[in-house]
């Protein structure tokens, strides 16, 4: 787990700005979720923290140390699983320890790990092609998680999915989070998903600029409408 520290970020596309004097401080083990309208920044802030995209000025650190470059402690989770489909389930959850060149067996115990705590156990040498979408978001976490990341960075991960298949891929996320604690920044549109998921909301204004940063008090296990929501609707 690790804390981020977003100070006074500026980042643009050449010489348009896309976030505006962006500060968050983000605590060791949260769930962040990051929402506002089309085109705010919300992806830009995750490809930012990622280390994809320089900031123009302004900084980020995560445990006190400046951001400049990709590091294998920050993963990305995109809505598009990015499987490789000439790998079976357990290659592809094995990629990340593969490319650290772990040893072969010890990173086929850990993917195997990772693969049933998904709720996938049996499907280890299906394809991507033969996996649902909501399967393969589920293969897509496993990988994620079997590189052992201290910070995830979840783009809309669960955006095209059926509303049940959305919902089943919530909870899931929330039970490895309790299981294995991590520091988590969830992009969504979806005001009800982030109170779902979020320990804070962060709004984002369509200037690039943070709007409000809301505390959620639902519970996890409630599916209750919570006060919180009306406040974040009236500031998108």
């Amino acid at each position: 787990m690790s804390t981020v520290s977003i100070e006074n970020l500026h980042v643009g596309y050449g010489n348009s700005a896309v976030l505006r004097g962006l500060s968050l401080e983000i605590g060791t083990g949260e769930i962040l979720c990051v929402t506002g309208p089309s085109g705010c920044g919300k992806s830009t802030l995750l490809r930012a923290v990622a280390g994809l995209l320089p900031a123009t000025s302004g900084r980020i650190l995560v445990d006190g140390e400046p951001v400049t470059g990709t590091a294998a402690g920050r993963a990305l989770v995109f809505q598009d699983d990015g499987l490789l489909p000439w790998r079976s389930v357990q290659r592809n959850v094995e990629l990340p320890l593969s490319i650290r060149k772990v040893p072969k067996g010890e990173r086929r115990e850990v993917a195997t790990s990772w693969i049933g705590q998904v709720g996938l156990a049996g499907y280890e040498r299906h394809l991507p092609r033969e996996l649902s979408g909501g399967m393969r978001q589920r293969v897509q976490l496993a990988r994620t998680l079997a590189g052992t990341p201290r910070v995830v960075l979840a783009d809309e991960p669960f955006g095209a999915l059926d509303a049940q298949t959305r919902t089943s891929m919530q909870r899931l996320l929330v039970d490895v989070w309790r299981a294995q604690p991590m520091t988590v920044v969830f992009v969504t549109h979806d005001v009800d998903e982030a109170l779902f998921l979020g320990d804070r909301v962060a709004v984002l204004g369509r200037d690039g600029r943070l709007a409000k940063v809301v505390s959620s008090s639902r519970p996890r296990t409630d599916s209750s409408v919570p006060a919180e929501r009306a406040e974040i609707l009236e500031t998108l």
